[in-house]
């Protein structure tokens, strides 16, 4: 496989979209009620779809890796995506880690299983389908995208909290 970025859709000569995804999960405990939120952006259409959800009981991690597999599942055909997160668990796995766990079968450079496998393969699958470049936000600084998603995985968890 090529290292050349993709421009193209494999289905087709057109010209791949590029949008912009902005990534979090909020959990109260860890493990305990958690939530999940994204917001995608299709920049030169100006068109916004934001999601939310979650699970009754969970991790923050867990949540971060599903707002990101929420989000690009949500995409309609291979994309362009400029993945924004607040969370280095997120980046550094795909980006860093995840070619080294792949290699070892699924196991940490200390031979232990990757924790959240389950999802960190669903991720993988997703990678293989987009040109993903990534982004570190500060959580909690007043990033108008990064507080917003804040705010639905919040909410998804308020939600979890009480069933």
């Amino acid at each position: 496989m090529s290292d050349t970025p993709k421009t193209k859709s494999p289905e087709s000569e057109a010209p791949m979209p590029h949008v912009e995804l902005f990534t979090d999960g909020a959990c109260s405990g860890n493990p305990g009620p958690g939530g999940w939120g994204y917001l995608l952006r299709h920049p030169s259409t100006g068109k916004v779809r934001e999601r939310n959800g979650g699970e009754k009981m969970t991790t923050n991690n867990r949540m971060e890796l599903s707002a990101a597999i929420e989000g690009l599942t949500d995409l309609t055909r291979p994309s362009i995506v400029e993945l924004y997160s607040d969370s280095q668990y997120v980046l550094k796995g795909l980006n860093e880690w995840m070619p080294g766990w792949k290699k070892r079968g699924w196991k940490t450079a200390s031979k232990q299983p990757v924790k959240n496998v389950d999802l960190w393969k669903l991720l993988d699958a997703l990678k293989a389908k987009h040109e993903i470049r990534f982004h570190w936000v500060k959580g909690h600084d007043g990033h108008p995208e990064n507080e917003r998603v804040d705010d639905l995985a919040v909410q998804a968890r308020d939600g979890q909290a009480g069933r």
